[in-house]
């Protein structure tokens, strides 16, 4: 409304006022409605007449808001922008390069100023934003000497853990000095980590002053010496959760959830696995819940411990007691394990504590995680076993046990220390640690990771990625590994990155040599995200990623239960039940039981294979798929 329009109105409207008190009471709402509906008439009349906004400016406004709140947000916004209206041209093309620009250089302020005030985490996380743009930070190259400073104030801090990883993480980057090498090297000797100490004494004895330079004999000899499995199970500790009484068939029973942890710092952290201590940290979990530890039998005395971070992807937890242990695991000497090696696994089977099981290693390349893979061995785990360490006959940990199969004996498993210790950093920051999400499922083919579902309210579904094309480069990285491994290498390359950094991503088309560049902003990853498709997704698209089965609607019809099966992914449930190309299916139901994290789809299909005979079938099918980006 006008000022001049107002103004007369409210001129009106006192004047009536005025008058009113000479009016009947009844008539004083009416009278106040009817001056009401001229307002809002008037308002209409004055928004049909103003200039409508289209929603590309709307858009384009969303990204000016970000840009010096979020240029991270404002870059990834452009980006949707142009996917959906183009690069523009005249004053649109030079207001998104405007944009881009002052985004730019707003992260490389933010970057600079993390490095000024010592945040070298939040420094790198800028730093890798900036390099999926091909910007160079101010501080390229300087990684290596702010982390080991980093290394050097956890060290004086009393933190060995956070110095050892971070030393070295300092170390893959830029080899260590012999004295700083050598720091290191006394403190792992006097806080009696072996393979710690093992670490960094190779690392000093590496440089030419280290060939030079004799290393004192102590530490040397520490070094060079080995660890026992009897030294090794005073480090192990039972844990018990109690969960109060559950009733059975009208009965009151205990409640408990038993696992195993190992210690890795002095201070009293152990490891465990995230399913032993769900209860503690589960927002959806009301019940009763107190954890324990216990270092011996059932007659020892019981510790309190508290969850400090857990890794729900990776099913790993870290856990703090007030107990000075007697044995300390390294996660710093890293090991990975081959085919055949003999292994030993440590923990309380049945309760049963300080149990030791000998076995070898089966297989390194098991997919049973949302992330990575795992190591199947044949050393026997049982309930109970969660969460205690494996190790090889050197004392080095190989991994941590996990689950077994119960009807399948020496089916075993373990998630392998050096995911551990890449996890380790999130988890020391305490919660739960967030892991970067693109929202893609992938399947492993000859042209190499190719797209076949790109999940609704997703960076994926935003930036318009194509089902069928084929991602080439990750941050303009070539990711190459050996066969069965490749979706794993792709999710390694982001692993470490923060939910909200850029990620920048090459495709193409299948069988075509023309690359597409697009450039996002990652998510936190949701628990189950395919059950976060699920909900809001169609049933023929979601069974892609669920099912390994591309489906189009039959005869071209938009709005069917009916379609033809277009691919179907090698080793999916659909391969596994026989289910072929071109087989025509409909959809009879399809249900998600989140709480026991599966789904389930009822199918008709009339197979080519078996002479299009209809065959009624129930393909069920885990939500948390490991083949997800």
């Amino acid at each position: 409304m006008k000022a001049m329009e107002r103004n007369a109105v409210k001129k009106i409207f006192f004047s009536i006022l005025r008058s009113a008190v000479k009016l009947p009471f009844k008539a004083l709402p009416l009278l106040s409605l009817c001056l009401v509906t001229s307002c809002i008439t008037v308002e209409i009349q004055e928004q049909r007449l103003a200039p409508r906004r289209s929603t590309g400016d709307v858009r384009l406004d969303d990204i000016r808001k970000q840009i010096e709140e979020n240029p991270a947000r404002a870059i990834d916004l452009i980006g949707i922008y142009q996917e959906i209206y183009g690069s523009g041209t005249g004053e649109t093309a030079a207001t998104l390069f405007d944009f881009e620009s002052r985004a730019v250089n707003n992260l490389r302020a933010l970057q600079a100023r993390a490095v000024a005030e010592g945040r070298w985490e939040d420094a790198s996380s800028l730093s890798r934003s900036l390099a999926s743009l091909g910007v160079q930070a101010e501080s390229s190259g300087q990684e290596p000497d702010f982390i080991l400073a980093d290394a050097k104030e956890k060290l004086s801090q009393g933190n060995d853990l956070g110095a050892f990883l971070a030393a070295v993480q300092a170390h893959e980057l830029r080899p260590l000095g012999f004295d700083d090498a050598l720091l290191f090297l006394e403190r792992a000797v006097t806080v009696r980590q072996r393979r710690t100490a093992a670490f960094f004494n190779a690392a000093a004895s590496s440089t030419t002053a280290g060939q030079l330079l004799n290393i004192p004999a102590h530490l040397h000899e520490y070094a060079q010496g080995s660890d026992n499995v009897t030294d090794m199970i005073r480090g192990v500790a039972t844990v018990l959760v109690d969960r109060g009484i559950r009733i059975e068939r009208g009965r009151g029973m205990p409640d408990r959830v038993l696992g195993s942890a190992f210690f890795v710092d002095a201070s009293g952290l152990l490891i465990t696995n995230y399913h032993v201590i769900t209860s503690e940290v589960d927002p959806k979990y009301e019940g009763y819940s107190r954890m324990y530890i216990r270092l011996g039998d059932s007659t020892s005395p019981r510790f309190p411990a508290k969850v400090l971070g857990w890794d729900k992807a990776l099913d790993l937890a870290l856990i703090k007691a007030e107990y000075k242990p007697d044995f300390v695991f390294s996660i710093v000497d890293r090991v990975i394990p081959q085919v055949g090696d003999t292994v030993l696994a440590i923990g309380s089977p049945g309760g049963l504590e300080k149990t030791v099981t000998s076995g070898i290693v089966s297989s390194l390349s098991r997919r049973f995680l949302q992330i990575g893979d795992v190591i199947q061995i044949d050393a026997s785990i049982n309930p109970g076993n969660s969460g205690g360490p494996v190790v090889d006959t050197s004392g080095r940990l190989v991994g941590i046990a996990f689950a077994g199969i119960e009807q399948y004996q020496g089916l075993n498993f373990a998630v392998p220390a050096e995911r551990l210790a890449a996890a380790l950093p999130a988890m020391i920051r305490g919660g739960k640690a967030e892991r970067p999400w693109l929202g893609l499922a992938l399947s492993e083919s000859a042209s190499g990771a190719e797209i076949i579902y790109a999940a609704p309210n997703t960076p994926a579904a935003e930036h318009r990625l194509t089902e069928g094309d084929i991602i080439r480069t990750i941050n303009g990285r070539r990711i190459s590994a050996p066969q069965g491994l490749l979706i794993p290498a792709l999710q390694d390359s982001i692993f470490q990155f923060r939910p909200g950094e850029l990620v920048a991503l090459e495709t193409s088309g299948p069988g075509s040599n023309e690359v597409k560049r697009r450039v996002m902003m990652s998510v936190p990853r949701p628990d189950l995200p395919l059950s976060e498709a699920a909900k809001v997704d169609s049933r023929e698209r979601i069974a892609a990623p669920l099912f390994g089965m591309l489906l189009t609607p039959s005869q071209g019809k938009s709005f069917s239960s009916f379609y033809q099966v277009k691919k179907v992914i090698r080793g999916s449930i659909a391969d596994e039940a026989g289910i072929s190309d071109q087989d025509p299916v409909s959809i009879r139901g399809f249900r998600i039981m989140e709480k026991d994290g599966y789904a389930l789809m009822d199918i008709d299909v009339k197979k080519r294979r078996m002479g299009f005979m209809e065959t009624s079938m129930r393909l069920p099918a885990w939500l948390d798929s490991p083949d997800t980006l």
